[in-house]
Formats: structure tokens, C-alpha cells, sequence
């Protein structure tokens, strides 16, 4: 059985992708995300780490988008920054709360860690014990210190069912396994962070990476978060066009051209 992709972006509303950049000329704001999943199946929703958006946004968005769209969801700040994941039950229960608005257009949800945070065996189990009884996510874990890359935590992880991100990290010395039924992938930018593109020969070894994990059944989810000057979108429609179609949502205005 083979895996589905889905490509897109860290987020959809940026004004500097208006006035004909990505949006055409005078599209109002409020028409910016049925715009955007014309072109993408799936967005990672990132102002969701800032703030908790009601529970009526949550199912706007939904509203908004075709059938089969996802959103893939970044978890609050306050549960990974601020606390650290300390005691993260009664916080984690709030953000989760809000997301059957979204239906099945649900996908997973991103817990980044802060890049100072340590590996904390402890705190990592009592997040996996605040979502244990809530059946069918797919939670992603995006770590940013060098001393999570172990076996101890790999086991872990795998055992609660989530992947770990893979991510641009060249300061991590260890290649991140592919942990889990799917995958999940974020691009910061291929030199500056968030405000650099990716040459054709770097999104081709994506596209092979992507490809030979869905012909083994893995669904592979992949973010763009080079927002800067609209890169993020180039590089995701580039992407899309190296990956075979079966292996894609139908999508019809996927290879639509745009001023990108």
C-alpha cells in the first residue's frame, strides 16, 4: 500500500506574499487561505504556537478549505517554551479541546522544542502519558538540542507511536531516524533561516527521500518555512512537481503558474 504526500507551507497569511507575489492583485485577506489550498492540500498552521485561536477560527478554517485538505497543527509555546513541558496535562488538554473544529481535515501536530532545552527523558514521558488517551494522533516532536539524539529517547518515541522532525539541523551530528507510520519534514531555509531558497538539486534529493518513503507506505508531510520573498511556496510547487502524481492529493490547480 503506498503512502500520500503532502506539500505545502509553514503558515498562509503573509502580507508580503500579497499584491501579486503569491495572492493575486486585491484579493482581500479573508480569501487568502481558499486561494492558497487551490494550489495546496495541506498547510501547517503556526499561529496556533502564539496564541489559541477560538474554537469558531478553527472551524472557519475548515469551512474554507476542499475535502482531503489538512492542516497539520503547531503546538502552543506555553507548553513547550514556557513550561518546558513540565506538568503539561491540564495545558496540552486545553490545545487539544480546540481541535476537533478542524474534523477530519486534522493532521498532526507539531510539539518544537526550545533549541537551549536539554534532553529530559522524564518531562518527554509525561507529554506522551497527557496524549495517551486520545486515540489517532499523529504527533511530531521537533527537537533542537544535540543531547535528545539518543536511543533512549528514539525508544520512546517510537513506543508512544509519534515521529521526531526531520528538519534542517546540520549542527546535529547523528542522521534523524524515520520513526513511526509517517513522516514529517520542515525546511528553514537553505542557508539564512526562513529567508532563503532551495536550488532545484537540494528539493530533488527531497523529492527522492519523500518518494521512496511513500512507495513503502509512509504518508510524508513536508513544510515550508522559507516565507521570506515567497520562497516557501516556489520551493513547495517545485517540490510537488517532482513527485509523481500518485503519490499526491488531487488537487486541480496544482501546477496552475503563479507570480511566484
Amino acid at each position: 500500500m503506498k503512502g500520500s504526500v503532502f506539500v505545502g507551507t509553514s503558515g498562509w497569511n503573509y502580507k508580503h506574499w500579497a499584491n501579486g507575489r503569491f495572492y493575486p492583485q486585491g484579493l482581500a485577506q479573508k480569501h487568502w487561505l481558499s486561494f492558497y489550498a487551490e494550489r495546496f492540500g495541506t498547510v501547517e498552521i503556526n499561529n496556533t504556537f502564539y496564541r489559541l485561536p477560538s474554537p469558531e477560527t478553527f472551524a472557519g478554517w475548515a469551512k474554507t478549505v476542499p475535502k482531503g485538505f489538512i492542516f497539520a497543527v503547531k503546538a502552543s509555546h506555553f507548553i513547550t517554551h514556557i513550561k518546558r513541558l513540565k506538568d503539561p496535562h491540564k495545558s496540552v488538554q486545553l490545545f487539544l479541546s480546540r481541535l476537533p473544529r478542524l474534523g477530519n481535515k486534522r493532521g498532526p501536530i507539531l510539539f518544537q522544542l526550545p533549541p537551549q532545552m536539554q534532553a529530559d527523558r522524564d518531562r518527554l514521558d509525561g507529554l506522551r502519558r497527557s496524549l495517551a488517551r486520545r486515540k489517532g494522533l499523529r504527533v511530531v516532536i521537533e527537537l533542537r538540542h544535540e543531547s535528545w539524539f539518543t536511543d533512549e529517547i528514539y525508544d520512546l518515541v517510537g513506543q508512544a507511536g509519534w515521529t521526531i522532525c526531520l528538519a534542517d539541523a546540520p549542527k546535529f551530528s547523528r542522521k534523524i531516524p524515520v520513526l513511526g507510520p509517517f513522516c514529517y519534514i520542515r525546511r528553514h531555509g537553505a542557508t539564512a533561516r526562513y529567508a532563503s531558497c532551495y536550488s532545484d538539486e537540494q528539493l530533488s534529493q527531497d523529492a527522492r527521500l519523500i518518494t521512496g518513503l511513500a512507495k513503502k507506505g509512509r504518508d510524508v508531510y513536508i513544510y515550508f518555512n522559507n516565507d521570506a520573498e515567497g520562497h516557501a511556496v516556489k520551493n513547495a510547487l517545485t517540490l510537488m512537481e517532482m513527485i509523481p502524481n500518485k503519490y499526491l492529493p488531487n488537487i486541480p490547480a496544482r501546477t496552475s503558474s503563479t507570480s511566484i
